[in-house]
């Protein structure tokens, strides 16, 4: 009889990989922040930097492997996806270059499942049930607590980790779609390709400030991060179910706003965490929503 010892460790280190991602995620949003507010780098350059190095480095381990075929049926779908990823891309920098505080941030960009759950329900043909509007509601009441936008403090600026949420369940919603006819591994190969050649091309109006040697070590360290992020959710959702490391992914949240007071003296207002409450509480409904067939 085989051991349940080696079945009952991939769960295990499903959630270690997931926490990692999140400890990696939350050096990238801090480094990134630190190169456009402080060495005064703009946010278009600092996008294209940050994943240009990241291509670089997993672009060896890609070729050790042999890259995936780039065969699609829907190559403008494929390319829709990569340039909705791009503005997102954009869209959560710009955010952090405008002095967004990182907690604030990742916790509005935590809503974007519910705006998949509305968008599946529009464009995919997905029922969306009473449970599930439930959730989207108590979701986005939580962004919107987070976001206080009659408040002497809220700013325009603010609105961009919303945008990144919107435009990154797009690039999901067309991702479901696409994985019904091409390959898994195509998938994955055209938005790593490609996700730093289009944000070359947006940057291009702005132009490209290259950075001094202090700008290169932390653009450098931020993609290497992206790319060991990228590595570690692949790792995590390799290792255990979906429904079991997603909810470790939330630990991405007191990370990232315990870096943010680390490095800019950021405390967070209690209204950050009521809707954080809110927005976990309610993606976690959904979660265990969608779970249930699964399981039964």
């Amino acid at each position: 009889m085989t051991s349940p010892m080696p079945a009952a460790r991939a769960p295990l280190s499903g959630a270690v990989f997931m926490i990692l991602a999140g400890v990696a995620f939350a050096g990238v949003n801090t480094l990134e922040q630190v190169a456009t507010t402080r060495l005064g780098m703009p946010a278009p350059t600092a996008a294209f930097l940050q994943y240009s190095v990241a291509l670089l480095a997993v672009l060896p381990w890609a070729l050790r492997r042999g890259l995936p075929s780039l065969r699609t049926r829907r190559p403008w779908l494929q390319a829709a996806r990569v340039f909705l990823a791009a503005l997102g891309v954009q869209a959560w920098v710009a955010g952090l270059a405008h002095g967004v505080p990182i907690g604030q941030a990742v916790a509005l960009v935590m809503t974007s499942p519910f705006v998949v759950t509305i968008g599946a329900g529009l464009f995919l043909g997905e029922r969306v049930s009473a449970e599930r509007w439930l959730a989207v509601t108590v979701g986005f009441a939580g962004g919107l607590v987070i976001l206080d936008p009659f408040s002497e403090s809220f700013s325009a600026a603010s609105l961009y980790p919303l945008a990144a949420a919107i435009l990154w369940a797009g690039v999901s919603l067309i991702q479901k779609r696409l994985l019904a006819e091409d390959r898994p591994e195509a998938v994955a190969a055209w938005l790593l390709l490609m996700l730093a050649p289009v944000n070359f091309v947006m940057a291009l109006p702005a132009g490209i400030v290259l950075p001094d040697v202090h700008g290169w070590l932390v653009i450098v360290a931020v993609g290497v991060l992206t790319a060991l992020a990228q590595g570690f959710l692949t790792l995590a959702y390799a290792r255990a179910d979906a429904a079991y490391v997603q909810p470790f992914d939330h630990v991405k949240l007191p990370l990232n706003v315990l870096a943010g007071w680390l490095v800019f003296g950021w405390l967070p207002p209690s209204g950050l965490w009521l809707g954080a409450a809110l927005i976990v509480g309610a993606s976690m409904f959904l979660l265990w929503r969608e779970s249930r067939p699964a399981a039964a």
